[in-house]
């Protein structure tokens, strides 16, 4: 069954990288567009290229959820972030372009401080869903991040701008895989109590907007900034979600909390490497907001 998960994932994580340079380029090719500016969405949905890399992604969904029902989740999600290096591979070679060594480092130390940061916690099962309390703290807390990214990227440029936007990208779909744990524990059959729900808009939202940065962010130069950033930020949110809000264990003891606090530098190394690359400028990522990008595909 572990090879079987093995393989899943990988597969998964490689639909994952087609679907996001897909996505990437149709992006790119708008005129550029403020965070949350949903008119990005819907020019995106008039797009081919953008339409045809849903394919692979739901693909992929399919074959990470497999991945999860035969492994566990230490295995498949370090697994499954693979997806950060080959995507940049992809990116690369549809640009006709060498990878950046910037580019691969940086994926490189923030995906070893992921591996080491699921292995070192050794998370263990909390409650099936967090208090009303925890979930204002959750929304106070994301939410107060998230603003301070979406600040910052209005006033920057590049690969930076990608990077924040990443982060808060993954930030939002750490908030919305939480919030889809919390309806999947609650449902019992019950389709209208689902429904009713208050959890469930709140996961549709959260999903939506994390949808609309994360288009925005593959606006500002090459893939590997806000990819690195969103693949590193997404899981380590979910950790933290899990000891907080769901109140999931973690083993912290000993020399094992050095480990942890050498993970989380591996992983602000990686994305501030990949968010700080010379190169982003010179790339050709960058869409004027007056002339727009070439035809859609």
């Amino acid at each position: 069954m572990t090879i079987l998960a093995v393989a899943c994932a990988l597969a998964a994580a490689s639909c994952f990288a087609v679907s996001t340079v897909m996505h990437q380029r149709a992006a790119k090719r708008q005129r550029r567009h403020a965070a949350l500016d949903p008119r990005l969405l819907l020019r995106l949905l008039r797009t081919r290229l953008w339409r045809l890399g849903w394919a692979p992604d739901v693909a992929g969904a399919g074959l990470q959820a497999l991945a999860l029902r035969f492994g566990p989740l230490t295995l498949v999600q370090p697994l499954m972030a693979s997806g950060l290096f080959l995507a940049i591979l992809v990116e690369a070679g549809w640009s006709r372009r060498r990878v950046g060594r910037r580019d691969l480092l940086g994926a490189t130390a923030g995906l070893l401080g992921l591996a080491v940061l699921l292995a070192a916690a050794e998370p263990r099962a909390g409650v099936p869903a967090p208090t009303a309390h925890a979930w204002w703290a959750v929304a106070l807390g994301t939410g107060g991040v998230v603003a301070v990214a979406l600040a910052l990227s209005a006033v920057v440029a590049g690969a930076t701008r990608g990077a924040l936007l990443g982060l808060a990208a993954g930030i939002l779909y750490g908030v919305a895989a939480a919030l889809v744990k919390a309806l999947a524990a609650g449902f019992h059959g019950d389709l209208g109590a689902l429904l009713v729900d208050p959890l469930l808009p709140a996961a549709a939202l959260v999903a939506l907007a994390g949808l609309i940065i994360n288009q925005s962010a593959y606006q500002s130069g090459r893939i590997a900034a806000p990819l690195t950033a969103l693949t590193l930020a997404d899981p380590v949110v979910s950790v933290v979600l899990g000891v907080t809000a769901f109140r999931e264990a973690v083993t912290l003891g000993g020399p094992r909390i050095v480990v942890l606090a050498l993970a989380v530098a591996a992983i602000v190394a990686g994305v501030w490497l990949a968010g700080t690359s010379p190169r982003s400028a010179a790339s050709g990522g960058r869409v004027s907001p007056s002339t727009g990008g070439p035809p859609d595909p």
